[in-house]
């Protein structure tokens, strides 16, 4: 790994003693590491649900700043402002996500004397709203993709100009960014549906319902450029970044420099990222990102700029040789940046999410039994062993960052080190990141944002025979008595006859899988020597080898005949009248009234959960039953509505 450095000069005009870290998770750990390798106190904040998170035992400090909610915690601003001036912070570093690219922290900062580590409120205010910035960049001679603002047109307003820009359309949030809230339009017939979820997830996300639409590229890939400006009119570029391996506007893996575009189009790039930030006197860390065409990568369109450090900001360090979390601090406190330095090697990252992608990458929750990060290589992670993954925040819990000479090398090198990566008790994306890492597209740096759809729906695969048997054999180890007791039990209901069949088939050898599938585990079968085994508070047994994750539930001879009748009785009613909650999370739209006759495939309710928004759909047709209401929370497979079998 890089040994990180900065490029400012030595001798800082101002000195700060103690820092507030306004976020959680993964940047509050990396921005507290910086601060400590610094000499400069630390201070977290957190909400309820992170009472016991990482970050807060590793700060010199920690103040709670109100429940899970993110609204009620992470995103109060007079809470955050409140700790700094409790624990006598000079600073408020806000990391990325939550109140980083807030105008209102960073006037609130500027009311109580605290330096706010970012950009100035005028920047702010052009870059941190898409469509401003959108406008601001034509006017200073940037490209951009053809669209507009929304913003205080009403629906059928929209609808006559997204006519006239013309469909398929990317309707998204003028503020934030991480992809959230971002809705795909391909023709007319979705506009109005895309406009009521996008508004949602932006209102809850960004507290600004306002859009902006434009037109979707066929083949585009994501390019962004890693900006820096300090209070002397300096603005460098550090490089870009290849941010092109998405799935619903998300970034799932990234790499710099970038997988192979023309020089003259990345000289192109640098210099419209720093015409971008020049134009409004740019201070601290920012980001300009690109759309450029698959199929025409002379082309290059704006986006967006966004006015915060990035979550993939690490490759960018690791091809520079940059601590940008130290230089953030040291342009804060009024430093001279340096020329920047020349990219050498290349860097790549994977985010690993606590999701199951064979179920559509639906969020998951629940407690790390174990977590075991690769040796070799950069980790920065949100969670150790022990740590709750909850429905309250995003579900990225670490990103795993290989450095090599070469591309090739480093993708290789980034395989090992996920197939080394474990993660016990909740869900993640792990095997499916490997299998990215192995695509022949991606090898060849073929990349658009659309390649990874072309994978779904993923295929489940069945656990195999060595997880199976470790799975035996962590149960055997477990609990020694428990072969001898099952049988006790059996002989003692059948007779003692039977003691010797019941000591031959025991202890469990069977699993009923996550699929429903019972499996028994052979007796041959070597167990894996590059995984590990866990048990849950459910008693459901956890196994990873080589990256991948199954949950495992033991069954006995009572379990597998239970299960075997409930299978029979789901076969005899194909279709169900229970519509269920396919993930934990808060009830954020209700589509339909108590009674109302729908059709199959009719949306009843959606759930958000980790900022995703999942509509839950009637299973077939009749009268539905409300058993939830708008604000509720649910549990994963909770009834939220049931649906009548009458014929109508």
């Amino acid at each position: 790994m890089t040994t990180m450095t900065t490029t400012t000069t030595a001798d800082d005009p101002r000195r700060f003693e103690t820092i507030l870290v306004a976020n959680r998770g993964e940047i509050a750990r990396r921005i507290i590491r910086t601060l400590r390798a610094m000499g400069i106190r630390s201070v977290a904040v957190y909400s309820d649900a992170d009472a016991e998170a990482p970050h807060v035992r590793e700060a010199d400090d920690a103040v709670r700043i109100g429940a899970a909610p993110a609204a009620e915690s992470y995103l109060d601003i007079d809470a955050v402002i409140a700790a700094a001036r409790t624990t006598g912070a000079q600073a408020i570093h806000p990391g990325y996500g939550f109140l980083s690219e807030s105008v209102g922290l960073a006037e609130a900062c500027a009311e109580s004397d605290i330096v706010f580590i970012g950009p100035s409120v005028q920047a702010l205010q052009i870059m941190g709203d898409k469509a401003k910035a959108r406008d601001h960049v034509v006017r200073s001679g940037v490209p951009v993709v053809p669209g507009f603002d929304a913003r205080g047109l009403s629906d059928a307003e929209v609808a006559d100009e997204a006519a006239a820009v013309g469909f398929p359309l990317l309707v998204k949030p003028s503020a934030g960014g991480g992809g959230k809230g971002m809705e795909v339009v391909g023709d007319a017939s979705g506009l109005d549906a895309a406009l009521a979820s996008a508004r949602r997830v932006a209102i809850s996300a960004f507290g600004d319902d306002a859009l902006i639409l434009e037109r979707l590229i066929r083949r585009p890939r994501h390019i962004e450029v890693q900006v820096f400006g300090d209070v002397h009119g300096t603005v460098i570029a550090l490089g870009e970044r290849e941010c092109t391996l998405q799935r619903r506007h998300q970034k799932v893996i990234e790499e710099a420099p970038s997988a192979g575009i023309p020089e003259s189009t990345r000289d192109r790039l640098l210099a419209a990222a720093v015409q971008a930030a020049e134009s409004v006197s740019y201070v601290g860390a920012g980001t300009v990102e690109f759309l450029l065409d698959a199929d025409a990568p002379d082309q290059i369109f704006f986006i967006e700029m966004n006015t915060r450090l990035q979550v993939e900001h690490p490759v960018t360090e690791e091809v520079t040789g940059l601590d940008l979390v130290a230089l953030q601090i040291r342009v804060a406190a009024g430093g001279r940046l340096d020329p920047a330095p020349q990219v050498r090697g290349h860097a790549i990252e994977a985010r690993v999410y606590a999701e199951s992608p064979t179920r559509g990458f639906l969020p998951s929750t629940g407690r790390v039994l174990l977590f075991d990060p690769p040796a070799g290589v950069r980790v920065d992670a949100a969670v150790e062993t022990g740590s709750e993954v909850t429905g309250f925040y995003d579900p990225m819990i670490a990103k795993i960052v290989a450095v090599a000479e070469d591309r090739p090398t480093a993708l290789r090198y980034l395989d090992d080190a996920l197939a080394r990566t474990v993660v016990l008790g909740v869900d993640t994306n792990i095997a499916f990141l490997r299998q990215l890492c192995a695509d022949e597209r991606v090898v060849a740096g073929d990349l658009d944002t659309g390649l990874i759809e072309t994978l779904l729906p993923l295929p489940v695969e069945a656990p195999t025979p060595s997880m199976l048997v470790a799975a035996r054999e962590h149960l055997r180890h477990q609990d020694p008595n428990r072969r001898t007791e099952a049988a006790h039990r059996l002989a003692t209901r059948a007779g003692g006859v039977w003691s010797t069949l019941a000591l031959a088939t025991y202890p469990d050898t069977s699993f009923l899988t996550d699929q429903g599938e019972v499996l028994d585990a052979p007796s041959a079968a070597p167990a894996s020597d590059r995984g590990a085994v866990a048990t849950d508070a459910d008693g459901d047994i956890w196994v990873s080898e080589s990256g991948r994750t199954e949950r495992l539930r033991p069954l006995d001879r009572r379990g597998r005949m239970l299960h075997r009748l409930s299978a029979q009785g789901e076969r005899e009613s194909s279709h169900g009248p229970e519509a269920r909650a396919p993930m934990p999370g808060s009830v954020v739209a209700v589509h339909v009234r108590d009674g109302e006759t729908v059709t199959a495939g009719t949306p009843l309710v959606s759930i958000e959960a980790m900022k995703m928004e999942h509509p839950v759909l009637a299973p077939h047709d009749g009268a539905v039953q409300l058993t939830v209401a708008l604000g509720d929370q649910v549990r994963r497979d909770q009834t939220v509505a049931r649906i009548s079998t009458e014929e109508k």
